[in-house]
Order: C-alpha cells, then structure tokens, then sequence
C-alpha cells in the first residue's frame, strides 16, 4: 500500500490480516519490517497497517522541513486512508502516537511502548555534523552512547572501544549503516519534545504503557510519569526482556509475549 502525506511525501505501508485497524509504528534504527513478526502474530485478529516511516525503506525522504509535525501528519493520512484507529507506537514511534492522539480524537487505543523521552539528546547538533561528515559508525556509536541503543552494557564502555566494536558488527549487519542517518529524525523528535509530557493530560485515547522489566531507566521514567497524567491508561511490564521487545525474536524480541499484551488489552 502507497499514500501520499500532506506534504506530497510517499509513504510505504505493508498491510497483512483481517479485522479492525492497528497500525503499528516502528521505533529508532528501523523500518517496517523489523515489526513484521508482532504484526503476523495480531494479524488474525486486526488488519495490520506497517509503514516505513519517512526517510527509510520504501518510503519517500524525511524532507527539508521534517519535526514532530511531518511525523503526525503521515500518521493521521495513514488513519485516513485505511480506517485504523487503533495504534501500536515503540520508541520514538510512540512520541509521534501520543502527539497524534491530541489532534485526532478519534484514535481510540493507543499501546505506547517505552517513549524515550529521557534520553540524552544534548549532543543532536554533534550528531548533525556527524553524519553530515559521512562518520556513520561515529553516528551509532552516539546512538548507544547517548540513547542506549544496542546491546545492553555497550553504552557504559568509551567511545573507542565502541567504535571498532560498532565498526565490526554494521559489517556483518549494513542495514544499520542505512539506518544511521535517521538517527538525526529521531533525535530531533526527543529534542521537540523537551520532555514536557503536560500537554498528554489532554490525550482522550484508551492507552496502554508497555515496557520491558530490563530497559533503562530513563525510559520506565518515562512511563511513570505518563501513567500519573493520563486520563486513561494502565500499565504493563514484561519481565526478562528490554527496548528489543517488540522487535524480532532473532534480535532478542519476544512478539509473542507482546502480542498477547496487546490482545488482553484490545479484548479481541
């Protein structure tokens, strides 16, 4: 499936199964794909929407004027134009689910998998620079470094240890050369959000916090703080898994157990 967002952008949107509308948005250093395995695993029970959010995999370039705002509208065309309202958000995925939730009322559950509005944005213009510069393995490292991604211990050790170790591991896995870029996109969204959570007090969607017993801290703060705001959610913590949980078993995803997290509480 193509749409067309608000600014002319092509979004790409694998759909699978049959029965209500879940759309289900990918976080950080990924694309669709990467939730294939949870979507097969939903897909008796709804029709799946996955797109690649923009910038990454089939789908057109973030574009010149990309924030929160772009992420939003593809998301809202995305709802139009397959009736969804229901949505699955991880990571940064789930800080455009919660922004779209305040425009669009009519997004009526919404499962918010870790935000990672805590994480350590103060090096975003580094970041720029960067992979202006073409330095994609200095990018990755920054993403562990200061957003925690990858393997967990990799963000304590220094940054040259971390570089040939990186280094080697994106040779035997380009996809996250590809993906090293985005990385900017997604800083830029944490960094919008300045961690002010004030405006979710609004949010009329039925929500679901979803984590994982093994995350980082600064995300079940995350977490914390919008259970104590939210009109409506509740709270789930996966025991023995972390941020990967929603991603494919053979990178330490459990979607089976994530998926029948989200069952429970579609009631479907």
């Amino acid at each position: 499936m193509q749409l067309t967002s608000k600014d002319g952008t092509r979004i790409s949107v694998r759909v699978l199964g049959s029965g209500p509308g879940l759309v289900l948005l990918h976080g950080a250093m990924e694309t669709g794909a990467d939730r294939m395995q949870l979507a097969q695993r939903l897909s008796g029970s709804f029709t799946c929407y996955v797109p690649d959010r923009r910038g990454r995999g089939a789908s057109g370039p973030a574009g010149d004027r990309y924030g929160l705002e772009r992420e939003v509208e593809d998301l809202s065309a995305l709802m139009d134009a397959s009736g969804a309202t229901r949505v699955l958000g991880v990571s940064s995925g789930a800080i455009i689910t919660l922004r779209t939730a305040l425009v669009r009322p009519d997004l009526s559950d919404a499962i918010i998998f870790e935000p990672p509005f805590y994480a350590d944005t103060s090096a975003t213009d580094r970041l720029r620079r960067v992979v202006a510069g073409g330095d994609l393995t200095g990018a990755l490292v920054m993403g562990m470094k200061y957003a925690k991604l990858g393997p967990p211990g990799m963000a304590s050790l220094p940054e040259w240890v971390l570089r040939p170790l990186t280094a080697a591991m994106s040779r035997k896995q380009p996809q996250f050369r590809a993906l090293a870029p985005t990385l900017v996109q997604d800083f830029t969204l944490v960094t919008e959000t300045a961690a002010d959570l004030s405006p979710y007090e609004r949010v009329t969607s039925r929500v679901l916090l979803l984590g994982g017993g093994r995350s980082a801290a600064y995300l079940k703060r995350g977490l914390t703080e919008l259970e104590a705001i939210l009109p409506d959610a509740r709270r789930v913590e996966l025991a023995g898994v972390g941020h990967e949980a929603t991603g494919p078993a053979e990178l330490g995803g459990k979607p089976e157990k994530v998926a029948e997290t989200v069952h429970a509480f579609l009631d479907i």
